[in-house]
This record gives structure tokens, C-alpha cells and sequence, in this order.
């Protein structure tokens, strides 16, 4: 039997320090009405977009105290420092750090944190 797989961008789990941004759409003529060749944003060093999906933040290492005792439970209980980021802030970002994906036909960015020169929060929308 073949089932139809929906991919939803719900099912995409980021790693690590990584957020998932969607590039926002910049019109393709200058101000004054040239058009600009395809391609030429792509080239562009800075690119804008909206986080979608943030990862966990950074691993911290777990203390080695906590499994020296064989009597002491062995869970891996893993925990990070959170990122700055938020779903839904607008990202300026370096593009040379990015990587590109496309998902469901839409162009979207994988950034590492370090790579997000500055955030645009609107505090409205975590209200």
C-alpha cells in the first residue's frame, strides 16, 4: 500500500543552535524602477527573513560528578542554553553562513545563531 506522506514544516525539527528562517520576499527592481537580474539577490552578503523554527540553543556538558556513583541514575538529561532568537522575530542574517534548503517548494534558510547580526521583535505577537 502506498500512503501519501504530508510534509509539513511542523515535522522539521532543528538542532542545536539553528534556527529555520524564511527569506523575506524583496521586489526584483532599485528604487527607481530598474530591474534587477535574476540572481543578484542571491549574491547579496545580508539577507532578511522570518524565524519559523528555533533549535534547542547550545549543549551544555553534563558535570562528571553525576555519574560516579553506579547506584545513581544514568539518564542522559541534556541542557541547553536557549537562544535569543524567537519564532516569528525578523532576522538579519549573514547569508555566507547559510545554507539553503528548499521544503514544499519554498526557498528556506538553516543559520546558525552566530551568523544573526540583529533581531526584530514585535512583543505584541508573545503577548
Amino acid at each position: 500500500m502506498t500512503a501519501k506522506i504530508k510534509k509539513n514544516i511542523d515535522n522539521l525539527i532543528v538542532v542545536g543552535d539553528r534556527l529555520l528562517i524564511k527569506p523575506k520576499s524583496l521586489s526584483n527592481k532599485t528604487k527607481s524602477g530598474l530591474f534587477l537580474p535574476p540572481g543578484y539577490k542571491e549574491k547579496e552578503e545580508i539577507q532578511t527573513g522570518y524565524i519559523i523554527k528555533c533549535g534547542p540553543g547550545y549543549p551544555i556538558p553534563l558535570p562528571s560528578e553525576e555519574h560516579d556513583e553506579p547506584w545513581k541514575n544514568n539518564e542522559d538529561k541534556i541542557k541547553y542554553v536557549p537562544l535569543q532568537a524567537k519564532e516569528g522575530d525578523l532576522a538579519i542574517f549573514m547569508q555566507k553562513g547559510a545554507i539553503e534548503i528548499v521544503y514544499n517548494d519554498e526557498k528556506y534558510f538553516i543559520v546558525p545563531q552566530h551568523s544573526v547580526l540583529l533581531l526584530e521583535r514585535d512583543e505584541e505577537l508573545f503577548s
